[in-house]
């Protein structure tokens, strides 16, 4: 008989922090943020998700889009266009790279997003 591990179930909740400006003025570095792994993102929502080039941002979902290779994706932009980087520089970001939605922030000041 074979042992397997039980399939541990992913979490539904988490916490990320902003570290840039280009959320501002909405969300500042040192924001800290509840996220939902399982939440379907929709248009307008902030999420966080993994660049092309690897790394994890916090950006406003946009649009849903097409990648090239005909995937589902999402066009990511920053709220202050001027500071950072996403879609713009880097392209349609694969769905499955769009790990989290962000439900609030919570700290320094909660609020809603």
């Amino acid at each position: 008989m074979s042992r397997r591990s039980p399939r541990v179930p992913r979490a539904a909740l988490g916490l990320a922090r902003v570290s840039g400006d280009s959320m501002r003025p909405g969300l500042v570095p040192g924001d800290r943020l509840l996220v939902s792994y399982r939440r379907t993102p929709a248009e307008g929502d902030v999420v966080v998700a993994r660049l092309p080039d690897g790394t994890v941002a916090v950006k406003r979902a946009a649009e849903r889009r097409t990648t090239r290779t005909g995937e589902a994706g999402w066009w990511l932009l920053s709220d202050d266009p001027e500071v950072g980087v996403d879609s713009r520089h880097r392209g349609v970001v694969p769905a499955t790279d769009v790990l989290a939605v962000v439900l609030l922030r919570v700290w320094p000041r909660p609020r809603a997003m």
